[in-house]
């Protein structure tokens, strides 16, 4: 019970917080329209921000809150970055620019951390353990070791405490979200709840090691035999939820351009190399590194690319890699209607979805682009400015496309940055054909048509005596269709204002029109006794047509 008093008095404590610093950030209507007025003293006007001679931008002002609430919200911040369905682009570009980056803990704390997950103190495990990190960030700090077998080795360990603050903000935004939902137009059009449902498990996610280490497993499996990518090797033995041992890789950071030309690595192959490993991890292995930063790639002397941090991966299955080809090669082609019937079938829907109007401005973007030569075509413009049209359209993506759109801009900038004249769709263009005639080549078509073929057998089975079951209760009357009508709560919500206004009006035209009666009884008393039936007669019409149109609604509603 006092656990619980406890939490409690610490969530409301973290309530306060996140409240006054929206409102120090300028965000103080957010906070009041969600319903957490309450928590901050508006009135006392003491919530100022650092003044700079030029005014900061509300996109600014975010960045500011969410660094300054700490790691969760700093990851939300790099999740919503890839969200360009959700937020306008300088909002996106604000939040891109979050640095994970927090204070180191003592070498001290560190060493007990992992002294409590693998069970041996460090000096039992490690010939040598660097208490200063090689990096530091808002979830976990990362410190170099040498095993007593002789290899180098990273330890990266997660921060004591991370765990539960993380918990508490994730219930905190759960709260939010649900008042949002019901309060506000935009938690009605966007599921805000399902938003913080799938940060919830990509945090979490990054919270157990364990996963990160079955991640980096997986892409080896997939990348076995190819020598252009280095994944360093998992020391599972000394690995836990809380701890990750990894082979030290070293080598050229990959933004370091004047290192690579003095090693003699071709940027442009480089380029290349780096763009055909994300499009095999994408649209063929379903399984990709969604964590492109400059800092997680390490060049070798041969030009091979180590590939370091496996805690943020994407998924997409078979149906979505196949539906995601035939987009591309629709957006290659210029095919407006083959891009609208793809978007449909990788699952873009919308609260507001108008096909026609989607159609033309679907259109209207890909004529921009007709005629043009593939040299020419920027594919990170192009996705961003379908993600506009989404917005506008108040389109719902996956959060699996949206994370792809983000990891695919910024693998096309740092291949950008490699060589400036290197362009994704010049490589996109020939994958996707020779993608497309694999999947549809009659023998592998032949395979992928046995389990349609199983499952029309099962059908043509099962699906007489459904009938048969149907028309049964059809004739006894237990028979019962379900329709939902998209919006349609949304539509009588407005029907019904609309009503109630009209039948407040058609009594407030009754007062009226009895009030003039009035009047001119008083300018002319003879005709007093006439006036006083009319506005009687009046009154009583008006409030009758108004009580009948009552009972047709309430009829209605309850039918």
């Amino acid at each position: 019970m006092l656990d619980h008093i406890v939490r409690q008095r610490g969530k409301i404590a973290r309530y306060r917080q996140i409240a006054q610093v929206l409102v120090r950030h300028g965000f103080g209507y957010l906070v009041s329209q969600v319903g957490l007025g309450y928590l901050v003293p508006f009135h006392w006007g003491l919530f100022g921000h650092p003044r700079r001679a030029i005014p900061y931008t509300q996109a600014e002002h975010l960045r500011l809150a969410f660094q300054e609430l700490g790691a969760t919200f700093i990851k939300l911040g790099q999740i919503l970055s890839t969200r360009s369905d959700l937020l306008p682009p300088q909002f996106i570009a604000e939040l891109s620019k979050l640095q994970d980056a927090v204070p180191p803990h003592p070498g001290s704390v560190i060493m007990a951390q992992i002294t409590q997950d693998l069970g041996k103190p460090t000096s039992e495990i490690f010939e040598t353990f660097d208490k200063e990190p090689l990096g530091s960030a808002s979830i976990g700090q990362v410190h170099a070791a040498r095993l007593f077998t002789g290899e180098e080795v990273v330890i990266k360990v997660q921060r004591p405490g991370i765990e539960r603050l993380v918990d508490e903000d994730i219930a905190i935004l759960y709260d939010v979200a649900r008042l949002a939902s019901g309060r506000t137009v935009w938690g009605q059009i966007y599921d805000l709840v399902g938003i913080v449902e799938e940060f919830s498990e990509t945090l979490h996610a990054e919270l157990d090691y364990v996963r990160e280490e079955q991640n980096a497993e997986r892409i080896r499996r997939n990348f076995a035999g190819d020598a252009a990518l280095i994944v360093p090797r998992v020391y599972k033995e000394y690995t836990t939820k809380h701890v990750l041992t990894m082979e030290r890789l070293r080598g050229i950071k990959i933004s370091d351009l004047e290192a690579l030309d003095a090693a003699g690595i071709d940027r442009h192959r480089l380029a290349e190399t780096l763009t055909r490993i994300i499009l095999k991890m994408v649209l063929e292995n379903g399984f990709f590194h969604a964590d492109p930063h400059p800092g997680n790639y390490l060049i070798q002397n041969d030009g091979s690319i180590g590939l370091l941090d496996y805690g943020i991966v994407g998924h997409l299955d078979v149906d979505t890699r196949d539906n995601l080809v035939l987009l591309f090669a629709s957006i290659l082609e210029r095919d407006t209607e083959r891009v609208i019937d793809r978007l449909v079938d990788i699952g873009v829907v919308g609260t507001t979805f108008q096909l026609e109007r989607l159609q033309r401005d679907v259109g209207h973007l890909i004529s921009s682009y007709y005629g043009r030569p593939l040299g020419e075509l920027d594919i990170t413009q192009i996705l961003q400015e379908f993600l506009d049209t989404a917005r506008r359209h108040r389109l719902q993506i996956p959060s699996k496309l949206t994370l792809l759109g983000k990891t695919l801009s910024m693998y096309q900038a740092i291949a950008r940055q490699l060589d400036p004249k290197f362009n994704l769709a010049e490589m996109l263009g020939p994958y996707v054909q020779r993608l497309a005639l694999e999947r549809y080549w009659p023998p592998r078509l032949a395979s992928r048509l046995v389990p349609v073929l199983t499952d029309l057998s099962r059908l043509a089975i099962t699906l007489p005596r459904r009938l048969d079951r149907l028309s049964i209760q059809a004739e006894r009357g237990n028979f019962s269709m379900n329709i939902r009508i998209p919006d349609a709560e949304h539509y009588l919500s407005d029907l019904d204002r609309m009503v109630n206004r009209l039948i407040l009006g058609i009594i407030t035209a009754g007062f009226i029109v009895g009030l003039s009666f009035l009047l001119v009884s008083y300018q002319q008393p003879q005709l007093a006794p006439l006036i006083g039936w009319l506005f009687g007669f009046g009154f009583l019409l008006a409030s009758a047509i108004g009580f009948w149109l009552m009972l047709i609604i309430i009829r209605g509603g309850h039918h």
